[in-house]
């Protein structure tokens, strides 16, 4: 698995993600979930990089004009309900893929101890296709890849798989660095080193899900 980190050079994403981080601007859920569709174009952008192109022709009122597009298919999965504004984002840059849906939950047993369910899926084939999945937050990497194994259920496997969560834990990125081959990327823009005893990223940014919907029961 390849990590690619675009927290580490200056650019206006390290400003969405102070304003994602900011305790005081938390309270507009309008902005949080503005900022994270800001972030879902940066990111964009920058896997729209590593796609295949090729030349073709379009017409213009004077003539023909050459232009190098992509010809790589994709799927765009967001993990509810977090993902939503983030996957919104990368669809404004990618606006003919198509669509993934999918819930995961954490069930926590004794003490701190917990397993994770992804209990809900719509997904297209994804054979023959790139994916990715948004995520805001990587916490310690158990929901990433149990959404990872029902999207391959439902859907076959990608060619290759772009995973986007902008705030990381360490813990997390090291999991899946030892258990994803090179089919897999990983784009953050930050890597947090600290986990709390419930696995709550410190100082992360709080539950992303409530800040951009509201709470929950």
């Amino acid at each position: 698995m390849k990590v690619i980190n675009l927290g580490q050079n200056p650019s206006a994403l390290n400003s969405f993600i102070a304003e994602l981080r900011d305790v005081h601007i938390q309270k507009d859920s309008l902005r949080f979930r503005t900022n994270l569709e800001r972030v879902g174009r940066v990111f964009a952008y920058e896997i729209s990089r590593t796609l295949s192109y090729s030349d073709k022709d379009v017409a213009t009122p004077l003539g023909v004009a050459q232009v190098a597009t992509f010809d790589t298919p994709l799927v765009i999965a967001a993990i509810l309900r977090a993902g939503l504004p983030l996957q919104s984002g990368l669809l404004d840059v990618f606006d003919r893929s198509e669509s993934a849906f999918l819930s995961t939950f954490r069930k926590y047993g004794k003490g701190d101890y917990f397993k994770v369910f992804a209990d809900y899926c719509t997904c297209p084939s994804l054979e023959g296709k790139t994916l990715i999945v948004a995520d805001p937050m990587l916490a310690t990497g158990s929901s990433m890849e149990s959404a990872l194994n029902k999207l391959a259920e439902e859907g076959g496997q990608a060619e290759h798989v772009h995973m986007v969560c902008p705030v990381a834990s360490r813990y997390a990125v090291d999991q899946l660095l030892q258990r994803l081959d090179d089919r897999y990327t990983l784009w953050v823009a930050a890597i947090d080193e600290e986990l709390t005893s419930h696995n709550y990223i410190i100082p992360g940014l709080g539950d992303a899900g409530d800040l951009a919907y509201g709470g929950k029961r």
